[in-house]
């Protein structure tokens, strides 16, 4: 699945489940990088709650990011965003 088609199930979904605007889990997850690390964190706002967890194995971080979302549209631009760093994938 090209990632064209993965963002249009999911808006799809997010049409279909959600009412806006409301707080959305993004997932990520990241080679155990403090470039990636930050390049993510900073495609969001100061007002999102962000956390982070390593795996057992310290090669991977997961990063979990809470947001106030305005719309499906709004949810699909971050993934795009964030989809552009390298080595980052998005659950």
């Amino acid at each position: 699945m090209n990632f064209d088609e993965q963002f249009k199930n999911l808006y799809e979904k997010l049409l279909k489940d959600k009412n806006w605007p409301q707080v959305y889990m993004f997932k990520f997850i990241t080679p155990a990088s403090n470039k990636n690390i930050a390049l993510v964190e900073s495609k969001f706002s100061d007002e999102a709650t962000i956390q982070q967890k390593e795996s057992s194995g310290g090669k991977y971080i997961s990063i979990t990011v809470k947001e106030v979302m305005l719309s499906a549209e709004a949810v699909i631009e971050k993934y795009r965003e964030v989809s552009t760093i390298e080595g980052v994938m998005s659950l």
